[in-house]
């Protein structure tokens, strides 16, 4: 079977315990070159645009929509090329969109995983088979938007990907960064460009060095609002895992992804209340341990982080990815029972909350 799988760079450490268990060929479709070195080891890799970076130029609604267009033809091109017989997406980034988008055109069933039920991706309401962690989630999925083609794999597949990493020696990066005791700051996807300003003066009133990492804004505007000779701004690419597991705690901002890459490593955390007010991330913070704060509560709560015991996370993640693997080849159950329009439109009433 040919099956392409469709990421950025998070959702990738999602969907790679999933197709290393599978003897399938594998095309995997990204813009992000963070996936694209994840995904190579499993299957030809197709670059479909490129990604947009925050705190840089801005572009207009018909520009980004534009680049969107392009992009989805650039995927149904990469798709009908390879004579796709399945698609699998994960994530609420914009490539999902464009593989849905792709494969509505070519008719191709899609087994998508959902991990932030509160703000999927809409285009999610075409989607044959949707996954989810738990069983709560399927109930949500069903009442906020009438999905009900979900089937709950109990768990989070990146756990898994996430517990085979071995993070580097931690005198490493204390002998990289000349600082043997700091905490990490990571500004990701739950970040807006105006909060930084806060964020920024709220963690450098701590007494302690603090290693700053985004993903999504340049270390060029993120400066300007830098006073403190403690705070090092990090603009290369980073082991963020290890650079995590040596750190005294990790304060955040961003959502499922680095939740669950705290929750395997154990290490304290903050995270900080972006302008996803609700977020499954927020949901399994909580559970596992981690305070969920204003970024005003920063300086208060520091002090009182302790180490995470989520031992069952790793676990679940394995068996959830176990389940997926196996939903691939079973596109008999993949009924034709999609939200379709009226869910698409409840999901983006939902999305405009946080535009």
């Amino acid at each position: 079977m040919n099956i392409t799988v469709v990421a950025e760079t998070a959702p990738a450490k999602s969907l790679i315990p999933v197709i290393s268990r599978l003897d399938d060929n594998i095309l995997c479709l990204t813009h992000s070159k963070g996936a694209e070195e994840l995904l190579a080891p499993y299957g030809k890799v197709i670059s479909i645009g490129k990604g947009r970076r925050s705190g840089s130029k801005k572009r207009s609604p018909l520009a980004i929509g534009t680049l969107v267009l392009k992009d989805a033809h650039n995927t149904y091109n990469a798709m009908k090329r390879e004579n796709i017989d399945l698609v699998l997406t994960c994530g609420n980034a914009g490539d999902v969109r464009k593989a849905l988008m792709a494969s509505r055109r070519l008719d191709l069933p899609v087994l998508h995983m959902e991990q932030d039920i509160y703000n999927p991706i809409e285009l999610i309401a075409y989607a044959n088979l949707i996954t989810v962690p738990s069983s709560s989630d399927q109930k949500k999925l069903k009442k906020m938007y009438d999905i009900t083609n979900t089937v709950n794999i109990r768990g989070y597949p990146q756990a898994e990907y996430v517990s085979m990493i071995r993070p580097v020696d931690p005198e490493v990066i204390y002998e990289k960064y000349e600082c043997d005791d700091y905490y990490v700051l990571f500004l990701g996807g739950d970040t807006r460009q105006s909060d930084i300003e806060e964020i920024m003066a709220q963690v450098q009133q701590l007494d302690k060095m603090v290693l700053v990492v985004a993903n999504r804004f340049s270390m060029k505007f993120i400066s300007q609002f830098v006073v403190s000779t403690k705070i090092i701004l990090i603009d290369e690419f980073v082991d963020l895992i290890s650079l995590m597991n040596a750190s005294s705690g990790v304060i955040y901002c961003a959502g499922m992804g680095i939740t669950i890459e705290i929750g395997v490593l154990g290490v304290p955390a903050i995270k900080i209340i972006g302008f996803h007010t609700e977020h499954a991330s927020n949901d399994l913070a909580r559970k596992i341990g981690i305070s969920v704060v204003s970024v005003y509560d920063i300086t208060t709560v520091i002090d009182h982080m302790k180490r995470i015991h989520a031992h069952t996370i790793v676990n679940n993640g394995r068996k959830a990815s176990m389940k997926v693997a196996e939903l691939t080849h079973e596109l008999d159950i993949f009924a034709d029972n999609k939200g379709g329009f009226g869910s698409l439109r409840k999901i983006w009433n939902q999305r405009k909350k946080y535009r």
